[in-house]
C-alpha cells in the first residue's frame, strides 16, 4: 500500500554477521521527492536488534510528529506493532505468554517511545526480492555492520 502524499515512508532493515555477531542497521527516509539515509553498526548484538535500532533510528531522525509508513522486511517488528505482541507483553509485565522474559525489551521499548508522536502504520514487504529501497536498505545495514571492521 504506498504513501498517501503527506505520509513519510521510513524503509528499514537490519543485517548481522553471526546471531549474536557484528551487526549494522538501516533506515531510508522519504518525504515526496526527498530522501535521506541513515545507517550505523554496533561489534556485539543480534539480527533483530538491528532490524528494531532501523527502525528506532528512522522515527528519531523526524522532526515532528508526523504520519509514518514504516517499511520493513522484519516479520518479528512489523507483528509486534500490527498483532498486538506489544500491548500483550505491556499488559503482561514484559512477560511472554509463556511467562518470560520479552526479549529486546529496552529497544521495544526505545521503539513505541519513538513512535508515540506519530502516526505509524506497517508494511512488510519480501527482503531480497528486488524491492529498490529495501535493497538499498540491506545495503546500507550490511555498510554499518561491515565498517565496524576498520575500528
Amino acid at each position: 500500500m504506498p504513501a498517501a502524499e503527506d505520509e513519510v515512508e521510513i524503509w528499514t532493515d537490519g543485517a548481522c554477521s553471526g546471531n549474536p555477531g557484528r551487526g549494522g542497521w538501516a533506515a531510508i527516509l522519504k518525504w515526496r521527492d526527498h530522501k535521506h539515509e541513515i545507517y550505523g553498526g554496533e561489534p556485539e548484538t543480534t539480527n533483530n536488534r538491528m532490524e528494531l535500532m532501523g527502525l528506532i533510528k528512522g522515527l528519531e531522525t523526524l522532526t515532528r510528529p508526523s504520519k509514518v509508513l514504516v517499511v520493513t522486511d522484519s516479520a518479528y517488528v512489523e507483528k509486534a506493532f500490527t498483532q498486538g505482541w506489544l500491548k500483550n507483553w505491556q499488559r503482561n509485565g514484559w512477560k511472554t505468554a509463556a511467562k518470560k522474559p520479552v526479549e529486546n525489551q529496552d529497544l521495544w521499548q526505545a521503539a513505541l517511545a519513538a513512535a508515540e508522536p506519530h502516526e505509524v502504520r506497517f508494511e512488510r514487504v519480501k527482503g531480497h526480492a528486488g524491492i529498490e529501497l529495501n535493497e538499498r536498505a540491506d545495503e546500507l545495514a550490511v555498510l554499518g555492520r561491515d565498517e565496524l571492521r576498520d575500528y
